[in-house]
């Protein structure tokens, strides 16, 4: 099982969908200090609630492993992660390992990171693309979503290893792992690793989305 969903919290009104919240979510989003901060913190909730609700996953208990990344401790065979970019948040959940990573595309990037901090053979094959902005946030946010799959997150260097994009996209020395990669409208790019192939994302509107219950702590 796998599901992969997205929303744009732009238009979310906090005053509105602030009582769906549990106080301890409630605390997170005051600790911000812009609007757009607040947005993503409620909308990664209540995407993330949306779907688990969808499984019977009731009051999940929500805790944080050794370098950061969230696990549920009261259900078993679940999974997810989230990321958050500008003003858009994906979440994943599975009954397998999994993670996301969503980037907002910005034509100006330094290309000088990837020849830094990525494979040789990836800085070249960026380099040597028709767009290399558009290559370069590829290998990103598929690297990225490999690092919050294994729970590492940067303590995994992002040349500690390579992604090989040919008939499929895949680690070297290891195809087991499924990497899927999309594009939003043309400015932002997400990239799932998980145990599944996905053909598409779940495009979900927070506004209209059947919220009306309280989301309990």
């Amino acid at each position: 099982m796998i599901k992969i969903a997205y929303t744009d919290v732009s238009n979310l009104n906090l005053d509105e969908i602030y009582y769906l919240l549990p106080k301890s979510r409630r605390n997170k989003v005051d600790s911000f200090k812009f609007e757009r901060d607040k947005q993503l913190s409620a909308g990664a909730y209540l995407l993330l609630n949306k779907l688990l609700k969808e499984e019977d996953i009731i009051e999940p208990n929500i805790k944080l492993k050794k370098f950061g990344k969230a696990y549920i401790t009261n259900y078993e065979n679940i999974y997810f992660n989230i990321s958050h970019s500008n003003k858009l948040v994906v979440c994943g959940i599975s009954d397998k390992e999994i993670g996301v990573d969503i980037e907002n595309i910005d034509s100006k990037i330094d290309l000088n990171i990837a020849k830094h901090y990525f494979y040789n053979s990836e800085y070249e094959n960026i380099m040597n693309s028709k767009n290399p902005s558009d290559e370069f946030f590829k290998y990103w946010v598929l690297k990225e979503s490999y690092m919050k799959y294994t729970g590492l997150g940067f303590n995994l260097k992002l040349d500690g290893f390579e992604i090989i994009m040919d008939d499929r996209i895949h680690l070297k020395n290891n195809k087991k792992l499924r990497f899927n990669l999309f594009n939003i409208n043309s400015e932002y790019k997400i990239s799932v690793c998980s145990h599944y192939n996905i053909n598409k994302l779940i495009k979900i509107n927070l506004l209209t989305s059947n919220l009306k219950k309280r989301i309990k702590k």
